[in-house]
């Protein structure tokens, strides 16, 4: 015997899809059941405030749940009723899930890598643009902030850079091989000196801090061991990078570089560069991220340098961040990196969910008012509506159709916000993402939520006749 008896609440255009989903979601789930259709429509357009009076709960009825898309407060509903009521998803494809027959997202707090985010060209900036800089990047998840000098020449205000910084509780790395630049920056407060080689070791024993060894010889990781031996000999802490190159100039070789560094250190900390791949590579650099702090979780290399400047990968240390926490779980248990939030996954959706064009030429028979509902499935655009079923490959084909039906309700306000649903909607089928009117695509990580500025409210307050 069901465990649960839930009432559902839904409008005359959703009715037949709760229900197919309720027939194979019920038995699973343990609850029996059962469907109120209100004399309206869009269950888009209900309210708690409309549905109160005309709520009708089944005696043994242990819970309700209304439509997800339902707005105002749920106070009118429970004040006429005394089992629980809840809001629903928007999208009742996604009652499974809403009813735990997929496992719960596993806890991804946990990471090891630590995230030095450089601030390029730092004595180019007033120390204005630096402080806002760093807040945006410690905002992402940088740990340390880099101040990033010039190759050429001293630069005279990197003390009061690292001391302003400091003070407003930043950690803070110097990437200069200067050491008149690197001692006024370890006075200040900084914790963390790039990069040492033979050109500048015999000064870090003065600075006090920790130090990234870097080779001499960039293809040979074995010119490290001199620079080692006098950084062990002073008693300076270090951490070594073998250097990652780009494409077309020994990628695979330096990733080989670092695993024999690993294998020739096998307990010294290390770091890797990860900006010299994301910046000079002509692609979104989410994955690229991925793989390489996967590489790193793999290596046990524990900090990674990171820059943000070309547009693709503006958003790498948000990426990194994600990146260390799927990578942690994923080695630490033993399972791929995948179904364990889809932050990183943008341009295309994880999977799709469709109606199928038997059940939306069902919906459109029944659809008696004026207002549109679109789809985006299989290549085409579909709109609905007051007994309407336009659909196409073109927005415009289909906004041409709509107006040579001569349909009563295409306003200047509706054709506007026609025109922006379907924007969205070829957006999707382009590149293969999910559709839900008068909600944001989803790009992971990136997603603006439209729930507090969409047009949705103002429609429906002007929609909300029942049929």
């Amino acid at each position: 015997m069901a465990t649960e008896k839930i009432h559902f609440v839904t409008g005359k255009l959703a009715e037949s899809a709760l229900r197919q989903v309720l027939v194979e979601l019920a038995p699973k789930a343990d609850f029996a059941y059962t469907v109120q259709v209100m004399p309206i429509t869009v269950a888009a357009l209900l309210t708690p405030k409309w549905i109160a009076p005309r709520l009708e709960i089944p005696q043994g009825t242990t819970r309700v749940i209304l439509p997800g898309y339902s707005e105002g407060e749920i106070e009118p509903v429970l004040g006429v009723v005394d089992v629980p009521v809840e809001f629903g998803p928007r999208d009742l494809r996604k009652l499974p899930e809403y009813f735990g027959q997929k496992s719960a997202l596993p806890d991804l707090s946990a990471y090891d890598i630590e995230i030095i985010a450089e601030i390029n060209h730092a004595p180019k900036k007033s120390l204005s643009e630096i402080l806002s800089a760093a807040a945006g990047l410690k905002q992402q998840g940088a740990d340390l902030i880099d101040v990033g000098c010039e190759p050429d020449g001293t630069w005279s205000g990197v003390s009061e850079c690292v001391t302003a910084l400091v003070a407003e509780g930043y950690r803070v790395s110097i990437d200069s091989l200067n050491p008149v630049e690197i001692a006024a920056a370890a006075a200040a407060g900084a914790e963390l000196v790039l990069s040492v080689n033979s050109s500048n070791v015999e000064a870090a024993p003065d600075w006090g801090i920790e130090v990234v060894a870097i080779p001499d010889e960039i293809a040979d990781v074995n010119s490290l061991q001199p620079v080692l031996e006098q950084l062990s000999a002073c008693s300076v802490p270090f951490r070594i990078d073998p250097i990652l190159e780009p494409v077309g100039f020994g990628f695979a070789r330096s990733l080989r570089r670092y695993m024999l560094a690993r294998e020739k250190w096998p307990d010294t900390p290390m770091m890797m560069g990860v900006g010299n791949l994301t910046e000079l590579t002509e692609v979104d650099s989410a994955g690229v991220n991925m793989l390489l702090i996967a590489i790193c979780q793999e290596l046990g290399i524990h900090s990674v340098l990171t820059t943000s400047v070309i547009n693709w990968a503006r958003t790498s240390v948000r990426e990194i961040d994600i990146a260390r926490r799927l990578s942690r779980h994923s080695i630490t248990n033993r399972v791929p990196p995948k179904h364990l939030g889809g932050e990183l996954v943008s341009l295309r959706d994880a999977r799709l969910l469709e109606f199928g064009i038997a059940q939306l030429s069902e919906l459109s028979g029944r659809i008696r008012d004026h207002n549109y509902r679109l789809f985006a499935e299989r290549g085409e655009i579909h709109l609905l509506g007051g007994g309407l079923h336009l659909h196409d490959e073109d927005p415009f084909e289909v906004f041409d159709a709509l107006v040579d039906a001569g349909s009563p309700n295409l306003d200047p306000s509706h054709a506007f916000y026609l025109g922006y649903e379907m924007c969205k909607a070829m957006t999707a089928l382009t590149l293969g993402k999910q559709y839900t009117q008068d909600e944001a695509l989803d790009w992971g990580h990136l997603t603006v939520s439209e729930k507090d500025r969409h047009r949705l409210k103002k429609r429906s307050r002007s929609s909300r006749k029942p049929d």
